[in-house]
C-alpha cells in the first residue's frame, strides 16, 4: 500500500515547490581552504551580517569577512585564566557572540563576558539559537529531573533555566547531540529541538519557549550514540532531519526523516540508500525547499529532489556548515574551515 503521507509530501512539493526554468542547478562542489590548523576541532559556526564566526574546542572564537577570507580574527576566552571552554554552541545577533561550552562547569560567554554559569555533573549544553536580538535559547542533557533549556529575554544578558514543570513525558536518558550546533531550528515565533539517545523526538514550542509540546519520530533510537543529530525547516510546515549512529556511519536506514505538519508527525525516507550517518543538515537558501545539503565526517551529500534521493559531492569530513548564499556555504571540522562553492 503506497503511504498517503508520502503522496501528500509529493503532491505539495509539486504544487508549492515547483521549479523556475532559471533555477540554479547544481553540478559540482568546490572546496576551498580557508583555514588549516590540526590543533582545533570546530563544531559550530554562524554567518551575520556576512561575517563568518566559528567556535573551536580550545576556547577560541575566529572572525573573518566572507568576501575576504585572508584576514582571521582570533579571539581567546577562558575562565579564571586557567580553563579553556570547548565550545560547540555558537549564536550571532548583530555582532554580538554568544559562546557556550559543554561539560562541567557550563559557560555561556557575550562577547568574551561571562554571563552565564551552571555546576552540576551532568551538565552538558548542546546548541543555541535566537529569536531576534533579545531572545535567545540553548539546550542541554539531563541534569536533575528534565533537559536543560535555558533562554534569554534581555540580549543575554541574562540566563533562566526552564523548570521541568513545563515538560511533559519526560524520559530518562534522552539527550542531545553536540555535533554541529543544528539540533535547535526556529522559524518565526516556531522552534524545534530535535533529540536522540533513548529516544529520538522534536520538542515543539510555538510561543519562543513559553510552553511544550512533543512529538514521537520513527528516527533511530535506543542506544547512547543513535537519534537525530540536525534538523533544519524551510518554513513553519516543512522540515527534514538526519542523524542515525555515529560509531556505525554506514547505516542509511531510518536516519532520515521529513515532516509536512510542523513537526507534528514525521516519517521516514530513503531508507537503505546512502547517506548514512551525517551531523549538519541545511535547506539551500531560496530553493523552495527543493534543495538540501547534509556533511559529516564521512562525507557531504546533496539532493536536489526535497531530500527523496542523494547525491555524494564529497568523502572529505566536516562537522557543520551555514549558507552565505545560494550558491556559497562555510564549513568547519576536525581542523579545518573551508568554503564551499556550488557550480
Amino acid at each position: 500500500m503506497i503511504n498517503k503521507t508520502i503522496i501528500k509530501f509529493f503532491l505539495i512539493s509539486v504544487c508549492f515547490f515547483s521549479c523556475s526554468k532559471n533555477e540554479f542547478k547544481i553540478k559540482t562542489l568546490e572546496i576551498q581552504p580557508i583555514l588549516i590548523d590540526s590543533t582545533i576541532n570546530i563544531r559550530a559556526l554562524e554567518i551575520d551580517n556576512n561575517k563568518v564566526f566559528s567556535a573551536s574546542s580550545t576556547g577560541s572564537i575566529y572572525s573573518f569577512d566572507a568576501y575576504n577570507s585572508k584576514v582571521i580574527s582570533q579571539l581567546q576566552y577562558s575562565f579564571d585564566s586557567i580553563v579553556k571552554p570547548n565550545f560547540r554552541a555558537l549564536a550571532v545577533k548583530n555582532e554580538n557572540v554568544f559562546a557556550i561550552s559543554i561539560g562541567n562547569p557550563a559557560l555561556l560567554f557575550k562577547n568574551g563576558k561571562l554571563v552565564y554559569k551552571e555546576t552540576h555533573p551532568k551538565v552538558f549544553y548542546d546548541s543555541m539559537e535566537f529569536w531576534n536580538e533579545n531572545e535567545g535559547i540553548a539546550v542541554g542533557d539531563f541534569t536533575e529531573n528534565c533537559i536543560s533549556i535555558i533562554i534569554t529575554r534581555d540580549g543575554g544578558n541574562t540566563w533562566n533555566k526552564l523548570d521541568c514543570i513545563v515538560f511533559n513525558q519526560i524520559i530518562e536518558g534522552e539527550g542531545f547531540f553536540a555535533a554541529s550546533d543544528t539540533n535547535i531550528s526556529i522559524t518565526g515565533n516556531k522552534t524545534w529541538i530535535a533529540s536522540g539517545g533513548k529516544n529520538s523526538r522534536v520538542y515543539f514550542s510555538n510561543d519562543k519557549g513559553r510552553t511544550w509540546e512533543i512529538f514521537n519520530t520513527p528516527a533511530l533510537q535506543g542506544e547512547s550514540t543513535t537519534g537525530i543529530f540536525s534538523m533544519d525547516f524551510y518554513d513553519e510546515n516543512n522540515g527534514y532531519a538526519i542523524g542515525g549512529d555515529y560509531t556505525k556511519p554506514e547505516i542509511n536506514s531510518l536516519n532520515k526523516i521529513f515532516t509536512v505538519d510542523g513537526g507534528k508527525t514525521w516519517k521516514t525516507i530513503a531508507d537503505n540508500s546512502s547517506p548514512g550517518y551525517r551531523s549538519c543538515i541545511q535547506y539551500f537558501p531560496n530553493s523552495k525547499g527543493k534543495k538540501i545539503l547534509v556533511v559529516g565526517y564521512k562525507g557531504v551529500d546533496y539532493s536536489s529532489d526535497y531530500g527523496n534521493t542523494w547525491r555524494n559531492f564529497s568523502e572529505e569530513s566536516y562537522y557543520t556548515f551555514r549558507f552565505l548564499n545560494d550558491s556559497v556555504a562555510f564549513a568547519a571540522g576536525k581542523g579545518k574551515i573551508s568554503k564551499f562553492v556550488f557550480k
